[in-house]
């Protein structure tokens, strides 16, 4: 178990982080101080939850805590768009791409790992659903965030495309292909290093845990091609559907619609 001095040595160290902002006027120290309570919290209150599904007879209540928690990847895709759609579809666009991608790779690996889809089982429901809206969370993000900017930026290029006859497909093609690969970058870089640059956090816990570490390799594997495909899902969805809400139904750019 960790000691309290050691939390208390990672705090001093995160704390001259702040300090070196500071120093060189970065500003970001306080967006660090913010995040570290925040996870400190979050955290705390995410090992008492647990504790108390996975006592008997509190199953029940793991459905309701994977809602909350595909509620708040939602909110947090909303709120990291620099320039989003007005109203609240911005809002429904997160939920359907995260929900309709991240839900059934989660509840695939689930009966892969358990060999059923005991929704009832916290213990595997929540941190494995949490891993993979965690990705695709993040993946949605950079997507949506890449694609809205650069529709805004490049109004009147795809507006002289649509004029000379290019049908829509054609004139957003290459800005769905780069927000998806925006999108994914993350989650390819992680791929491509698992093993060779850094040891993926699930096979590092299985391995202080005592697995044979061939076995935690499998594992780490199988997650990791859960989050591909929960990551190209959740981009393709999130773009598609933004990108289906800034057109009319002739055709017509509404740069209007976005924030």
């Amino acid at each position: 178990m960790i000691h309290p001095v050691d939390m208390a040595l990672a705090a001093v160290m995160v704390l001259v982080c702040g300090g070196l902002s500071v120093w060189l006027s970065l500003r970001l120290h306080g967006a660090l101080a913010v995040a570290a309570l925040r996870m400190i919290v979050q955290l705390v209150l995410v090992g008492l939850i647990l504790r108390f599904l996975m006592g008997e007879e509190a199953g029940w209540l793991t459905l309701p805590v994977m809602l909350v928690m595909l509620a708040a990847a939602t909110r947090e895709v909303g709120a990291r768009q620099s320039r989003r759609l007005r109203g609240i579809w911005h809002i429904g666009i997160a939920f359907l791409s995260i929900g309709a991608s991240a839900l059934p790779v989660a509840l695939a690996g689930l009966f892969v790992v358990t060999r059923g889809l005991d929704l009832t089982d916290a213990r595997h429901v929540v941190p494995l659903l949490g891993i993979i809206l965690g990705s695709t969370m993040n993946t949605a993000s950079i997507a949506l965030n890449h694609l809205c900017g650069a529709v805004y930026r490049d109004r009147l290029v795809i507006e002289t495309r649509l004029a000379l006859g290019q049908t829509r497909r054609q004139a957003l093609a290459d800005l769905q292909r780069q927000a998806v690969h925006a999108g994914m970058i993350p989650v390819l870089n992680q791929m491509a290093g698992a093993g060779l640059i850094t040891l993926p956090g699930i096979m590092s816990g299985q391995v202080l845990a005592g697995m044979d570490p061939l076995h935690a390799a499998g594992y780490q594997i199988l997650l990791m091609l859960l989050l591909a495909t929960a990551g190209v899902a959740g981009a393709v969805l999130a773009v598609r559907l933004t990108l289906g809400r800034l057109m009319d139904a002739r055709d017509r750019l509404q740069i209007d619609r976005l924030h």
